[in-house]
């Protein structure tokens, strides 16, 4: 039976999968994650991903002392799911996103550069692999990443395919401030959608250290 999108929470329903990591990353319901930011940063990663019931569905490990800047997102069960790297010497902070443990241009699957070179608001143009003219983005974030409030978009439309919004409970005060809640929708690769926010979070944490 063809999923109608009758129980998709809003906006239009997605006539095909957006599987950018793998489709068994995409549900036929809505996907909501917590996404906590730990303090022990050399620790086993950086990053707890689970979901509401507190599960571990990602996490991410961070390469401190690489030259490049390089993050890896593993499983519940440790394998490698994807590698973000960023590209050091370019103007708008691109990060490109492997399968796997890869940095082979084969295995590339997505890149994220920010839109504009100064912002007060937050927005990152993402280009997948096969758009290498990039004239128009495949994907948009925008939002204001200091509210924690940040909507993700298929391309340059209206058509939202995540949400990400702070977490305020007593647990994510005792987690640290950040923990913030991502809403995935329906047929949307939750994967896709947790490597874009890692990103997110680096561009910005870049741009309050350097800029």
């Amino acid at each position: 039976m063809a999923f109608t999108g009758a129980a998709a929470p809003s906006g239009p329903p997605m006539a095909n999968p957006i599987a950018v990591v793998g489709p068994q990353f995409c549900a036929p319901y809505p996907v909501d994650l917590i996404i906590a930011k730990k303090l022990m940063t050399l620790a086993e990663g950086s990053f707890a991903v689970t979901d509401v019931n507190g599960n571990v569905m990602f996490k991410v490990k961070g390469s401190v002392f690489s030259i490049h800047d390089r993050r890896l997102l593993v499983d519940g069960a440790g394998n490698s799911v994807i590698s973000l790297r960023q590209k050091i010497l370019t103007a708008h902070r691109r990060w490109q996103v492997y399968r796997g443990d890869s940095s082979d241009p084969k295995d590339l699957l997505f890149s994220v550069k920010k839109s504009s070179l100064i912002q007060f608001k937050t927005e990152l143009d993402v280009f997948l692999a096969a758009n290498t003219k990039e004239e128009v983005p495949d994907f948009k974030v925008k939002g204001s990443w200091f509210e924690r409030s940040c909507t993700i978009y298929l391309g340059d439309t209206s058509n939202i395919v995540a949400q990400m919004h702070k977490k305020h409970s007593v647990g994510s005060i005792l987690l640290g401030k950040d923990t913030f809640s991502v809403t995935v929708y329906p047929h949307v690769d939750y994967a896709f959608i947790v490597g874009l926010v890692v990103i997110l979070y680096e561009i910005n944490e870049d741009r309050k250290d350097n800029d």
